[in-house]
Parts: structure tokens; sequence; C-alpha cells
């Protein structure tokens, strides 16, 4: 295996950049959230009553998603509908899950 994953070095901008993706993952709200709109696009209010969870407490999260590129907000009319931005987000998340499921 090479010593490195990619093929040159990556600069100090994007160890940030990926620091701070890694540390959306890092909360298990946002990956429920995640999972959820893997399935569907979906509102605020319905994502939470799916989480049981506070709109307001959703919408911090969804917030703090789309500054990362995570997801994406769509409107009609009044309603704003969320999705994941694209399918990367959902390979991150299942390679995740397959890893902490694997048996020794």
């Amino acid at each position: 295996m090479s010593r490195y994953l990619t093929s040159k070095p990556c600069s100090e901008v994007e160890y940030e950049d990926m620091s701070l993706l890694f540390s959306m993952f890092a909360d298990r709200t946002r990956l429920k959230i995640i999972n959820v709109l893997a399935k569907n696009e979906m509102c605020v209010s319905d994502i939470a009553l799916q989480l049981q969870m506070s709109q307001s407490a959703i919408s911090h999260h969804l917030s703090s998603l789309k500054k990362v590129k995570l997801i994406r907000s769509r409107k009609e009319g009044k309603m704003v509908f969320y999705s994941l931005a694209d399918e990367h987000v959902s390979t991150i998340f299942l390679m995740a899950y397959d890893h902490v499921c694997e048996k020794e």
C-alpha cells in the first residue's frame, strides 16, 4: 500500500476542510439526519417527527450540515426540503457503518 492515500500531498487548507467534514459525522444526531435523508427528501418538521426531536434542534443541525455541503435545500413555496448533497455523503456514512459492524 502506498504511504499516502492521495497521489499528491494535501494542503493545510484541504486537511482543515476534511477535519471539518469529519467533525460533522462526529455527532449522533447529525448521523441520524443523514440516515433519514438518505431515504427521502424531507422538510424540518418531518425530520423532527421521525427523530422525535424539536424542529429547532433539527434546524440547528441542518444548518451545520449545509455549511459543509453535506446536504442541500430546495424551496417549494414556503416549505424547504432537504436532501443529501450527493452520493459521496451516503458512501461515507455506509462505509463507517460497515466498518463498525465488522466482525473480528
